[in-house]
C-alpha cells in the first residue's frame, strides 16, 4: 500500500506534487502505548522504580507482545480480574478450557520474558 508524501519538493522546476512511498509494515501484535505503559508501571511496582526496572519491564512486555496478540492479552486481563472475584462464576471461568489454554500461553510468555529480561546476562546488556 502506498502512502502519499506531503513533503514539498524544494525545486519548483521538478515539483510534481505528492510522491508515493511504501507504507511501513504494521508491527506484529503491536499493543497500544497505554497498555504497554500500564504493564510497565505494574511491573515496576513489583520490581522497583529504577531506570533498570523500566528497561527490564519494557523488555518484558515486548517479549509478551511478540507471543500473545493484544486481543488475547486483554482476554487474559479480563480472565485474571474475574478469577479473583469470589463466588461460583469465578470458579466456573477457571474451568473453561479456552481460558485455561490462554492463561497457560500467557504464563509461558511471562516465563520467557523473565528469562530474557530479568536474567543476569540481560542486566549486562
Amino acid at each position: 500500500m502506498a502512502v502519499p508524501s506531503l513533503a514539498a519538493d524544494p525545486n519548483p522546476a521538478t515539483a510534481t506534487g505528492p510522491t508515493t512511498a511504501p507504507a511501513a509494515p504494521a508491527l506484529a501484535n503491536d499493543y497500544p502505548t497505554e497498555a504497554r505503559v500500564d504493564y510497565v508501571l505494574g511491573c515496576m511496582a513489583t520490581n522497583g522504580k529504577s531506570h533498570e526496572a523500566v528497561r527490564k519491564c519494557s523488555c518484558s512486555i515486548d517479549v509478551i507482545a511478540s507471543q500473545i496478540s493484544y486481543e488475547d492479552y486483554t482476554s487474559v486481563e479480563t480472565a485474571m480480574a474475574l478469577a479473583q472475584m469470589p463466588g461460583e462464576r469465578a470458579g466456573a471461568l477457571r474451568d473453561v478450557n479456552w481460558v485455561k489454554d490462554l492463561m497457560d500461553r500467557f504464563r509461558q510468555a511471562q516465563l520467557d520474558a523473565d528469562l530474557e529480561c530479568f536474567s543476569r546476562d540481560h542486566a549486562a546488556r
